[in-house]
Parts: structure tokens; C-alpha cells; sequence
């Protein structure tokens, strides 16, 4: 990182995220389902217990609820089952008692054809509101406009039969796109924005902002030779028969986010996050703006697309480095919503390497909720599926990375609510009690206690919240072990992972002490030149200050 990243003190540049799907997280009323009153009751462990300095609250506003509330059928009012505009005051005023931030899912690609604007829409060709969302005719020889597919299964275009004309959906059919090419859309949606700001929001997550400007010729997207599908998401086969270069990332898409980024700038000490595809970093980088006028914090899908494997995240993290313009700061994920969960995609062992290399990185890291617990996927019966996305020919369920935070080892439902358990959002996790917040807490060896750990070492340590980062090759350090430090004045760390089953020696030209290791058992605490790491062990070392001027 540069010396003028290394000058900033921004809130978020110091944060630990905490990512927090709410329908899943803590039921407040007993009605199965988590709401805002149940995360106002777990602000204590987010702030106290594990330490975490921000949430972001998944959506929350009215909505038929098809895609976990991503499909909005009000942007001005809170989902009754999640609460009352009150419930999200009474959220605010007791997180920022406790320091902690919240952040909130900002939805302007595409609303619910519930919502009143869509409804008009709809309903006439000459209506004031058409034009508010995206309508084609049929192609020459009938059918959808071109060939554009959903990240959802089929044509992006559904065919309205009153109207005579197809609209745009790039996710479920029950959610059409708004045409941010039109001057009310972006007033309206700017209006949203100031909104909740003003109601005490710290930030707002812009959900799929890469896809908010599509080609205004609407022209076919290539075919794939051989379709690819992206092993990393969890998306409808249909999507990876072409290669999607007109259905999204339009370049006209960093005019409508600096004009996001102008309104967040209306408001003291607030954030905008963007959630980007996975891309080559120069294009990543483009999101800040080309004078850091675009969004604050672009996530890095790209470093979640990468094989688990020590090379590869080594030349990615190094080219995320490398592609971050001075001034700016990225914000960084190994797993969210829409991913397999860490413990699944890497078993439980690596999920805590993934733990230590995520909170050890430059950038701000955010946790999914649950993956501080090992919490994995587990299946969901189809009849108990929330998740629409599945219910296309083909479709696969996301539901299996969401169900229910477990709270207590003892407790109904692990905690997660008082009610019949036929009547949760979705069934509670088969790894009960094991991975119960309360099973694990005190517990030296839990995954939870780990998270807890590397959160307060990297609160403590200006090198790893801010410091600069240098990937080391370490002499003789075989291939499956990824070393780098972190530095920042007299602060030096020094972070060597063992992405393999087997115990490897390295030798580095550093006198410490491990401050924190993946294997509790761990018992040899200092380092000299040689750091033995165990099968599946990552550390974090606290580099002697005059130790570097030994080795010099």
C-alpha cells in the first residue's frame, strides 16, 4: 500500500464487516422469521464478543420476499415481518451506542413488478411511468428483444401480453430492471438513497452495481464456444452459455456511480460499497473513480474466484495490491450470501487458514454471518425452499449457504426463535450443538474463539489494519505455502499459511513470536529463522524489532 493509504483513517478502512442476512440471523417476535428486534438483541455479541466494528444489514424493505428481500416492493418502509421504521431507529441508536456501525443494502438495478412504480408501468404503453423500466419490442421474427440470459435461468425478457412488449429482468422474472437512463429513475433513486442516510444509515451496500447500465443497442452477447459455468457461484446453468459483455459493466455505469457517490458525500463519515462481479483488477479499479470520485469500497469478488491454492492468491492479492490507486481502499470477502461457505467449499480446517489469510490482509474484511461458527451449507427440502431462484428448470437453491445463525447449544431452534420449527425461515443447522455460539465460546480450539482473536490482534496492530503489504518467497517454502508481512513504522508482522495437509518447515530471516496460530495445541511460541507450520496452520507472527537489523 502507498504512503498516502497509509494517511487515511477513515472509519471503514479501520472496520471489521460483519455481513448479516437478516430473515436468518435472530427472530425478535417468535414468528420464525429474523428480524430487526433480533439484531438489535445480538448487537452485544457483534460489538462485545467478537468484536466486529460495522453490519450490514441485508434488505429489509417491503418486499414479496421471492429473493430474500432483493426484490423491493417499497423502498420508504420496513417488511413487516422484519419490523417497523421505528424497530431500524431502535437499531441505529443502539449500535451506534456501542460504537458499531450499520450498513444497509441499497437495491437500484431492479425493483419487485409488486411495486406501485412497475404496476403503472405495466399497465399502459403511455403511461408516465413506462419508460421508468426497460420495454422492447418483439425481435423482427417475434420473440425476446436478443439473447441475453438470466442469472436466473432463461431470457431476460418477459412478454407482456396487455402491452404488447417485452421487459427486462436479469434476475427473477418477478424482477424487473429500472431504466437508469431516465432522469426520474435516478432522481427517485437518489431520493432512496438520502433516505435512509438521513434516517442514521453509515453506508449503504449497492447491490449488483455493475449492472445498473446496459447497452443501449441491446445488442446479442457472444456465445460461448464451450459453456463455462463459475465453479465459485451459485448461479442457473444458462448463465455460462455466453460471455454477458452487453448486459452489463456498460461504461456508462461510473456516470450513475459518481452520481451515487455525490449524495453519500452529502452526508458526514458515510460509506458506499459496491458489489462487483469478479474482474481483472485494472477493471476493478476503475470503480473508485478516475479521481477517487466513483464508490469508496469496491469489493474484490475476484480474490473469491480464486483457486485455494497458495500461487494463484498470491498473484491475485498481489494484483489487487498493485491495482488500488494511491488514496483509495479496497474492501475484501472470501464468502457472502450468494457463495458456498467457507467450511464447505474448504473443509473445516482451511476455513480457519481462510479466516487468518481474510483478517490479515490490507483492505477491510467482512465476515459473513455464521462463518466466524464453521458453519457449512447444508441441503434444504424443496419445501422448505425460500429461494425462487431454484424453482426454474435447472435453477439451484442458494438457501443452503442462509439457514439460521445458532445461537445456544440448549435453546430451541439453537436459539434462532421460539417457534415451531416447521414455521422457521428455513430448517436450523444439523451441526447443532457443535457450532453453537454458546458451544464455542471460551472454547480455545473453536473456530469462533479464533475470529475472536484475529479480530483484537488486528485491532491492536497498525501493521495489519494499515500497513503495507509484501508477499516474501520464502527460501525453500514449498508450493503450497503462502508467506507475507505487513509493516507499518515499528510494527512488523509477519503472516505464513499452510494451505496443504502435510507439516512443512520454512526458513525465514525473522526472531519473533507467534501471536496467533489456526492450531490452539500450538505450544513453541517464539521463532528464530525457522517457523515449522503444522498441516492446515497458519500464523501470524510479531516480528522483534531488532531482529531486523540482525538479519540485515
Amino acid at each position: 500500500m502507498t504512503a498516502d493509504m497509509r494517511q487515511t483513517r477513515r472509519w471503514w478502512e479501520r472496520a471489521v464487516i460483519y455481513e448479516n442476512h437478516l430473515p436468518s440471523f435472530r427472530d425478535g417476535n417468535g414468528d420464525g422469521i429474523g428480524d430487526l428486534p433480533g439484531l438489535v438483541a445480538s448487537l452485544d455479541y457483534l460489538s462485545e464478543v467478537l468484536g466486529v466494528d460495522a453490519v450490514w444489514v441485508g434488505p429489509f424493505f417491503r418486499s414479496p420476499l421471492l429473493d430474500h428481500g432483493y426484490d423491493i416492493s417499497g423502498y420508504d418502509d420496513v417488511e413487516p415481518v422484519y419490523g417497523t421504521l421505528a424497530d431500524f431507529d431502535t437499531l441505529v441508536e443502539a449500535a451506534h451506542r456501542r460504537q458499531l456501525k450499520i450498513i444497509v443494502d441499497y437495491v437500484p438495478n431492479h425493483t419487485s413488478d409488486q411495486h406501485p412504480w412497475f404496476v403503472a408501468s405495466r399497465s399502459s404503453r403511455t403511461n408516465a411511468k413506462r419508460d421508468w423500466y426497460v420495454w422492447r419490442d418483439p425481435a423482427p421474427g417475434g420473440g425476446p428483444p436478443n439473447n441475453w440470459t438470466s442469472e436466473a435461468g432463461g431470457s431476460v425478457w418477459e412478454f407482456a401480453a396487455g402491452t404488447g412488449q417485452y421487459y427486462l429482468h436479469s434476475h427473477l422474472v418477478e424482477q424487473p430492471d429500472l431504466n437508469w437512463r431516465n432522469p426520474h429513475v435516478a432522481s427517485a433513486l437518489l431520493g432512496v438513497l438520502r433516505f435512509w442516510l438521513r434516517r442514521g444509515a453509515d453506508g449503504v451496500r449497492i447491490d449488483v452495481a455493475h449492472m445498473l447500465m446496459k447497452d443501449p443497442e441491446f445488442r446479442d452477447n457472444p456465445p460461448r464456444r464451450s459453456p463455462l459455468a463459475n465453479r465459485y457461484d451459485i448461479q442457473h446453468p444458462d448463465f455460462a452459455v455466453q460471455e454477458h459483455v452487453h448486459d452489463r459493466r456498460h461504461p456508462d455505469v461510473f456516470g450513475v456511480l459518481t452520481e451515487i457517490r455525490r449524495v453519500v458525500d452529502e452526508f458526514d463519515e458515510r460509506v458506499s460499497i459496491a458489489e462487483i462481479e469478479g474482474m481483472p483488477w485494472d477493471e476493478w479499479a476503475a470503480y473508485f473513480g478516475r479521481n477517487l470520485d466513483g464508490v469508496h469500497l469496491p469489493f474484490a469478488f475476484r480474490l473469491i474466484e480464486t483457486p485455494w491454492d497458495a500461487a494463484a492468491l498470491g498473484r491475485e492479492i498481489d494484483g489487487l495490491v498493485g491495482a488500488t490507486p494511491p488514496g483509495a481502499w479496497p474492501v475484501l470477502a472470501l464468502g457472502n450470501h450468494d457463495r458456498q461457505r467457507l467450511a464447505t467449499r474448504l473443509g473445516p480446517r482451511q476455513a480457519r487458514v481462510a479466516a487468518m489469510l481474510l483478517l490479515s490482509l490490507p483492505g477491510t474484511p467482512t465476515v459473513l454471518y455464521g462463518d466466524e461458527l464453521g458453519l457449512a451449507d447444508q441441503p434444504v427440502p424443496e419445501a422448505r425452499q425460500r429461494d425462487h431462484f431454484a424453482r426454474r428448470k435447472g435453477g439451484i437453491s442458494r438457501d443452503p449457504t442462509r439457514t439460521p445463525m445458532p445461537w445456544s447449544a440448549t435453546a430451541p431452534n439453537g436459539g434462532f426463535s421460539d417457534a415451531d420449527p416447521d414455521d422457521l425461515w428455513l430448517p436450523i443447522s444439523v451441526q447443532l450443538p457443535a457450532v453453537a455460539v454458546t458451544s464455542q465460546l471460551n472454547d480455545p480450539a473453536s473456530m469462533l474463539e479464533l475470529y475472536r482473536h484475529l479480530i483484537s490482534v488486528r485491532r491492536k496492530s497498525p501493521a495489519l489494519r494499515h500497513g503495507t503489504y509484501r508477499r516474501i518467497d520464502a527460501s525453500g517454502a514449498p508450493p503450497d505455502v503462502l508467506v507475507y508481512e505487513r509493516r507499518d513504522a515499528a510494527d512488523h508482522k509477519v503472516v505464513a499459511l499452510n494451505l496443504g495437509a502435510d507439516a512443512r518447515i520454512l526458513h525465514l530471516a525473522v526472531d519473533g513470536a507467534v501471536v496467533v496460530s489456526t492450531r490452539p495445541e500450538r505450544s513453541a511460541n517464539r521463532i528464530a529463522d525457522i517457523v515449522e507450520l503444522g498441516a492446515d496452520e497458519g500464523v501470524v507472527i510479531d516480528v522483534d524489532p531488532d531482529s531486523e537489523e540482525h538479519h540485515q
